[in-house]
């Protein structure tokens, strides 16, 4: 053994030599050649043991605190938080935002209990702050599906350039997911991305239906899966999907604006009783103070916010149209 190991090394040391003398001598482009050659095995080998080992398993985090994680793991409400949270292409997690809801339910509760003394209307006070992170929330979400709403006729009518292009449908569905601005070409872009990965296209679709639950997605999905089985042309298919999400997003825009007057008066009538008790209490802190600090006024207040939660349900009943 030791005498194998004298050899290796006496071979080594003549092998360095003579790359050595041959780089410093003038030697011969062979020579050259053989050397380059040598040089880029070893940077090989070199990059390949100083590659870092890579986790390709999918991981979610909840929350960044370990104890509030494994609670979260536990109930229901995560995952649809955290579908809630991806919908809306927010950064937190679920663990995060009920963190945020707690101390802006926490803070003004305790600030309205110290002033007025009264535990339910310090509650109801909190609980209407507490949802302003999910009120955030959903505020994106809403205005994420109205922009995919509004980018999915062209993403068809690219689609249905593709199709008749000669391209197959994941093809198109490829062509879309790269031209097609966000957030319409990053979930079509995870809808292609699975066709690779091995699912099959009911799948594929109806994940993306999960993640976006939109009504006109719907129609498009089911036209796809429909052709898919029974064939005909998918192009002029989604040329008449295209044309019915056109015209129906056009009747939504024009139904909001025969119902912006009722809705702005929504919420004039929702929030002109808490600006002018607010506007009332800081111009007579003493006159204002008596709705808190007798039993007729704390009775009155529930009524007038009773009254006022039930007006603002019955006008956005009114307003909202499905079309």
């Amino acid at each position: 053994m030791l005498l194998l190991l004298v050899l290796v090394f006496i071979g080594v040391f003549i092998v360095l030599s003579l790359v050595l003398v041959a780089s410093g001598v003038g030697a011969s482009e062979q020579t050259k050649q053989t050397l380059a050659v040598l040089q880029s095995a070893l940077a090989f080998e070199q990059s390949r043991s100083g590659d870092p080992i890579v986790d390709i398993r999918k991981s979610e985090l909840l929350s960044a605190v370990p104890w509030v994680n494994r609670w979260l793991l536990k109930i229901e409400v995560a995952p649809r938080l955290r579908g809630l949270l991806y919908q809306a292409n927010v950064k937190w997690t679920a663990g995060g935002l009920l963190l945020m809801s707690a101390a802006c339910f926490a803070f003004p509760a305790y600030l309205i209990y110290l002033r007025t003394g009264n535990v339910i209307f310090a509650v109801l006070i909190g609980l209407l702050v507490g949802g302003t992170p999910i009120f955030y929330v959903l505020h994106k979400r809403r205005q994420r599906f109205n922009k995919f709403e509004q980018e999915l006729p062209e993403a068809l009518d690219l689609m249905v350039s593709a199709l008749r292009a000669g391209h197959s449908l994941v093809g198109a569905l490829g062509l879309v997911a790269h031209e097609s601005p966000d957030p319409i070409g990053a979930e079509f872009r995870i809808c292609f991305e699975e066709q690779n990965y091995g699912l099959d296209l009911r799948t594929a679709m109806s994940n993306l239906l999960i993640r976006v639950p939109l009504q006109d997605l719907r129609i498009v999905v089911t036209a796809i899966l429909i052709q898919k089985e029974s064939g005909g042309n998918l192009a002029e298919v989604l040329d008449k999907t295209a044309y019915v999400i056109r015209e129906r997003y056009r009747l939504k825009r024009q139904v909001r604006v025969h119902t912006a007057q009722g809705r702005l008066t929504g919420w004039i009538l929702s929030f002109l009783p808490i600006v002018l008790g607010i506007g009332l209490y800081l111009v007579n802190p003493d006159a204002m103070s008596l709705l808190w600090k007798r039993p007729i006024g704390v009775k009155l207040l529930y009524t007038a916010a009773g009254m006022t939660l039930a007006g603002a349900l019955v006008i956005r009943k009114i307003v909202n149209m499905d079309v």
